[in-house]
């Protein structure tokens, strides 16, 4: 084989590889209602990346500082620093600035993913169509009045694969729903849709359980037992 066969081959052979690595990036949606663990299984996901040698950028919304601006935390007590981004923030430009500054990315994780605006989401999949890098959200579906987020409506549009974290309604069933429930535990059906808050606010349940409460039969006592694995703050 002459040497312009071999550079050719090689060629072919970095070009099937490039192919490859291409089209292993996608935009990724893992959705549920709230409480299902998304932070957890997003703190996870980084940590088996890094356990690996890579690198990864997590983003934040910058309106949820319930563990302090710029830190993502689970209820289980793990938490991690992150990017806060603003409404306004362009993603994809926050994103190319730290490959500049850092170097090769390998993952952007997107904590409270339905805070997103239908712009940054689109961003998000420039992350991954322009500079081939993996973007993997993970956020809830739906608001406490059973409708889609900005975020989450355009991710479900555009994420190349979508996956439910599952968690359980206090029937026992599977949770599809949020509801938001003042300090009697009754629903709040009224209120701006995003309203930052945790256990004592927001609480999971099947569909049935959300129309029952929304016409103010029942109530649900948010409060929860404290997990005897988290940390002490």
């Amino acid at each position: 084989m002459t040497a312009g066969h071999c550079l050719i081959e090689a060629g072919l052979i970095e070009a099937r590889s490039a192919g490859i690595m291409a089209a292993m990036a996608k935009m990724y949606f893992y959705y549920s209602a709230m409480n299902a663990g998304k932070t957890t299984t997003l703190l996870q996901s980084a940590h088996n990346y890094r356990e690996r040698g890579m690198r990864v950028m997590i983003l934040t919304p910058a309106l949820d500082d319930r563990a302090g601006r710029g830190v993502v935390s689970s209820r289980i007590g793990l938490s991690d620093t992150a990017i806060p981004f603003g409404r306004d923030d362009d993603l994809l430009r926050h994103v190319r600035e730290d490959i500049a500054a850092h170097g090769k990315l390998n993952c952007v994780l997107v904590d409270e993913a339905q805070f997103l605006t239908r712009a940054q989401a689109w961003q998000l999949s420039d992350v991954v169509d322009t500079l081939r890098v993996p973007v993997l959200c993970y956020g809830l579906r739906t608001d406490f009045r059973g409708e889609l987020f900005e975020g989450s409506a355009a991710l479900l549009a555009w994420a190349d694969e979508m996956q439910e974290i599952k968690t359980i309604c206090h029937s026992g069933a599977k949770a599809t729903m949020t509801v938001r429930v003042d300090a009697a535990g009754r629903a709040v059906q009224d209120g701006p849709q995003v309203e930052i808050g945790g256990n004592e606010r927001y609480l999971s349940v099947i569909r049935a359980s959300l129309k029952k409460k929304m016409r103010g039969e029942g109530r649900i006592d948010p409060a929860q037992c404290p997990l005897p694995f988290a940390r002490d703050d």
